[in-house]
């Protein structure tokens, strides 16, 4: 397993990823092949991925506003859960945040999915019960 920063030549690979993961994404709006190259390329730290061979098992995408660092998406292969992947990710991704001096790291899970909240309960991560606003200019973004 080589875990290193993500490559844009491997976008219809993440598609996929996050297809066999569940992961909704939008590749008519935010999610276009231009604006995650322009992501990766300004903030190619927040961009982990492991490889194995040449196939994309698993990804962990992070922000900051500057203050706050945002896990935006940790997605890992079902074939190659419970092996420790997500947990170095996560790990991974909070070091590029603390080495900013950025010390509140959120993560947002979408719908019911309770895998993934005991996951993150499991690493020390606190369910706020907080509601989710968003104002979007289209659906697609």
């Amino acid at each position: 397993m080589e875990y290193r920063t993500f490559d844009p030549e491997d976008y219809y690979a993440l598609l996929e990823l996050w297809d066999l993961c569940g992961l909704p994404y939008k590749p008519k709006g935010r999610d276009t092949r231009e604006r995650i190259e322009r992501e990766v390329e300004k903030q190619p730290e927040y961009w982990k991925a492991v490889y194995h061979g040449d196939r994309l098992v698993a990804i962990i995408v992070g922000t900051d506003d500057g203050r706050k660092g945002w896990i935006n998406r940790l997605a890992v292969l079902p074939e190659y859960r419970n092996k420790g992947i997500g947990t170095r990710l996560v790990k991974l991704i909070e070091d590029e945040f603390y080495a900013k001096d950025i010390k509140i790291i959120g993560t947002l899970i979408e719908g019911d999915n309770p895998e993934s909240m005991r996951f993150f309960e499991k690493l020390g991560y606190v369910d706020h019960d907080i509601r989710y606003y968003s104002k979007r200019e289209s659906d697609e973004t």
